[in-house]
């Protein structure tokens, strides 16, 4: 029987970092940011739609979707992220159940589903049980500030267009703190695992 375990967490609390670990302990992870990817690829229906509702100025001259003219529209705006939303998500959870399902025909004893949005998108449902990455909100913006090339207030408009982390803690059935380093990090995710494939 596979564990199917969702993983989620903040903006640059270090989700992929931590799906990297249980990569390494040989679990299949399902990473939702490279299916989406995947799902707006030129030619796609969804990248067609997104192009209809927000213009061409979200394309760049390849006709690829450029990611950061679309985040500058819908990170300020919450009508339009949920447009947005209300485009992709339904492209995007058959394109995650259909990748689920195949890692979990491996046999696999634990399969991670990586999607930063779990419970924005309700998709706790879908899961055994669901793992968030913390970190402290000065460590996160600081992450954020530095992986994206952001402002200060561009980085907190992001987080704050999120779910805030203290709502996904107290919905998660396991916590891992991405605050203490690797081997911390390490620990915690063996531990886990130890936990989830008994």
């Amino acid at each position: 029987m596979t564990y199917l375990l969702g993983l989620t967490g903040g903006i640059a609390t270090g989700k992929s970092t931590v799906a990297a670990e249980f990569r390494k302990l040989g679990c299949p992870v399902v990473d939702a940011d490279e299916v989406a990817r995947e799902v707006v690829e030129p030619g796609r229906p969804a990248l067609k739609k997104i192009a209809a509702a927000f213009g061409a100025r979200v394309l760049r001259a390849d006709g690829s979707l450029d990611r950061k003219a679309l985040g500058d529209i819908v990170f300020n705006n919450p009508d339009q992220l949920a447009q947005l939303n209300a485009i992709d998500h339904p492209y995007l959870r058959d394109a995650i159940n259909d990748a689920l399902a195949a890692a979990k025909a491996t046999g696999a004893r634990v399969v991670v589903g990586e999607i930063p949005l779990l419970y924005e998108t309700h998709y706790e449902t879908g899961f055994d049980g669901v793992a968030v990455v913390t970190l402290p909100p000065n460590m996160q913006l600081e992450r954020l500030m530095a992986r994206d090339g952001l402002t200060q207030a561009q980085a907190q408009a992001r987080i704050n267009a999120q779910m805030p982390l203290a709502d996904k803690i107290a919905k998660a059935d396991f916590l891992i703190d991405n605050s203490q380093g690797p081997a911390a990090r390490k620990a915690q995710v063996a531990d886990l695992l130890g936990q989830l494939a008994r």
